[in-house]
């Protein structure tokens, strides 16, 4: 037989039910209390006819009031006649004293709790157009750096951050890190990106860009896919798609987040990156500076822009219509993106031009006319390639994917040398070796630290050094055995008088600051390329297209070629001359590097990308002129 609870138990489980909601219900009951003193007050003045001596009689409502102020203040009771009325205010203003404490003991507590629920960062946000960064990974705050010079021009922009980690701790690292924030509002909350509910804390649905980074641990591009998937499956989601822009580890798991992300997310793989980046960067000295100007919001980046007066034009009278702007392509309106398509290609309706520019808003057409000194072009025969050596010092996961770019790059019967202290590097290198066709491996075990290792390998007869770090040994490990060949190669450098142009992979920010140099020929490349990209992307999706292009093998990329391939040296021309002569030979001009300020770190390593095309120069034997072009 069920047992009936006794009203007193039903009413003790509904008393301690409605103080366990918190602060507002606490403050209810009190103020239920303090009614029923008042009225338990009033009925006896009324029903005793009590009142101070030589007063009149008090009405309902004034016993009432009376009563109310005695609750509210003690000292109203210090007025008071007469030992009846006395006691019975007394007993008023005790019950009154202790609510009232009470209420301020709640009122406290309650304040307290909400400080600690915003110090968590548990609040919800109430933003819309923001751009919101799901995670946390060393590249939070290269991204937020360039995110803050993108949103200059932008009104009351914001970074939201939703990360497993304290909001203190997030609040306090960002000050460290982000100097100036200019414009810009960052906002930390606390939760997981993998929640649903944490999710809605930072509103991903109203976000104009998300980011999803890549946390460190062995599910990382799980963590990922299943972040993307949270927002997208969403029962709240937005009518609209999203613009979403992920980080990948594993490239066999690319295949599995498109089939998630669809056509809302752009998903990078760093790694694919750094391999394209460091085989391009280490076989041309200065085009990794060329690199970081179109990559980062410093200075010039890359626009799309629709020009309708230059439809039925072709893309050659295109690269001449902007005096300070740059056109390197066309963004079709098939969605299809040529990078220095044929001369002759004609712009139709819907078409787009690519165009490198300080701003969106200086892609202005010029109808004044230009000159074109003919006379100063170069006659020149174009130098055949030749055959390449290149050293890699260090052994790294990315060897593979370096390499194989490497290959699609240099002349048949080029060489790659691999040196590490492992016994069983020739066999690591099994599984690509067959699918080179244009490179020799070679091997050698020893250690890239000692530089008795580097004289013996003669490091001053490659063409091309690359130094890698294998971070399975810990990445500060990796860092420092990657600093210490660096800075023997460098003193091998100074004292042979032949400068090296150097790739070295190096994680940790600290010590690439360590490591970094006044050399365009010394670059260190790292994850901070992927945070570049992904800034870039969560701006703008379509540059995606543009940079697969740019870094991969196909199609055209960008060379830095002898001037003197296409004016004479010693000419003082327009760049108008130099985009006429690069034209003439299917190939897009963007930009030039001065040999003379080469080391020349406030001039760029003496690279101007998106030169004003009527200014003149004086061009000299050694100057390279910046290319687009498919060889």
């Amino acid at each position: 037989m069920n047992k009936k609870f006794t009203y007193k138990e039903r009413f003790s489980y509904f008393f301690d039910n409605t103080l366990a909601a918190g602060t507002v219900a606490i403050i209810g009951w009190l103020a239920i209390f303090s009614l029923l003193i008042v009225l338990f007050s009033t009925a006896v003045i009324v029903a005793l006819n009590l009142k101070p001596i030589d007063a009149d009689d008090m009405s309902f409502a004034e016993a009432f009031w009376q009563s109310f102020m005695r609750t509210l203040d003690p000292g109203t009771v210090a007025g008071d006649e007469g030992w009846p009325f006395r006691v019975l205010s007394i007993i008023v203003t005790i019950g009154g004293i202790l609510i009232l404490s009470t209420l301020i003991g709640t009122l406290t507590t309650g304040l307290e709790k909400k400080l600690s629920d915003l110090r968590k960062g548990r609040s919800k946000i109430i933003e819309s157009d923001h751009t919101l960064i799901l995670g946390w990974s060393p590249k939070i705050f290269t991204i937020i750096n360039e995110l803050i010079i993108a949103n200059e021009n932008q009104k009351s922009p914001r970074i939201v951050v939703l990360a497993d980690r304290d909001k203190a701790l997030m609040d306090d690292e960002l000050r460290a890190y982000i100097k100036e924030r200019k414009n810009t509002k960052i906002i930390c909350r606390t939760g997981s990106t993998l929640d649903v509910n944490d999710l809605d804390v930072v509103d991903p649905h109203r976000a104009k860009s998300i980011i999803v980074l890549s946390p460190k641990n062995d599910f990382a591009d799980i963590s990922v896919i299943k972040t993307v998937l949270a927002i997208t499956n969403s029962r709240q989601r937005r009518a609209g798609k999203y613009h979403i822009v992920a980080e990948i580890k594993d490239p066999k798991n690319l295949e599995a987040a498109h089939l998630v992300g669809r056509d809302e997310a752009i998903f990078v793989y760093s790694g694919q990156l750094i391999a394209q980046v460091t085989a391009q960067a280490c076989r041309q000295s200065g085009l990794s500076v060329v690199y970081t100007e179109l990559l980062d919001f410093q200075g010039d980046e890359i626009y799309f822009k629709a020009e309708p007066a230059l439809v039925g034009k072709s893309y050659k009278e295109a690269i001449f219509a902007y005096p300070h702007s740059s056109v390197m392509g066309l963004l079709k309106g098939s969605g299809q993106v040529l990078l220095n398509p044929e001369m002759e290609s004609v712009i139709e309706e819907g078409d787009e031009i690519i165009a490198i520019a300080e701003d969106d808003d200086t892609i202005v057409m010029s109808q004044q006319s230009f000159e074109v000194d003919k006379t100063a072009l170069s006659t020149a025969q174009v130098q055949p390639h030749q055959q390449e050596k290149t050293l890699i010092l260090g052994w790294s996961d990315k060897v593979a994917s370096i390499v194989g770019e490497l290959d699609k790059y240099v002349t048949p019967g080029s060489e790659v040398m691999i040196v590490d202290k492992d016994k069983e590097l020739e066999v690591r290198c099994e599984p690509f070796v067959g699918e080179l066709t244009n490179q020799q491996l070679r091997f050698f075990d020893g250690d890239i630290t000692n530089r008795l290792t580097l004289e013996r390998v003669d490091i001053t007869a490659y063409d091309n050094l690359i130094l890698l770090g294998d971070t399975d040994t810990g990445i500060q490990q990796a860092d420092a055995k990657t600093l210490i060949a660096l800075l023997h190669i460098r003193n091998i450098s100074d004292e042979s008088g032949i400068t090296f142009n150097v790739v070295s992979e190096m994680f940790d920010q600290k010590n690439r600051e360590l490591a970094e140099v006044t050399k365009a020929d010394d670059y260190i490349v790292s994850d901070n390329l992927a945070s570049l990209m992904l800034s870039q992307l969560s701006e703008n999706a379509q540059l995606k297209k543009v940079f697969d292009q740019l870094f991969g093998a196909k199609g055209s990329e960008i060379y830095l070629k002898p001037a003197t391939d296409y004016v004479q040296a010693g000419a003082e021309v327009n760049f108008y001359t130099i985009l006429h002569a690069a034209a003439a030979k299917g190939q897009t001009a963007l930009g030039y590097r001065r040999a003379a300020d080469a080391y020349d770190v406030e001039k760029m390593y003496g690279v101007t990308v998106n030169p004003a095309k009527a200014a003149l120069l004086t061009v000299d034997k050694a100057d390279k002129v910046i290319v687009l072009a498919e060889d």
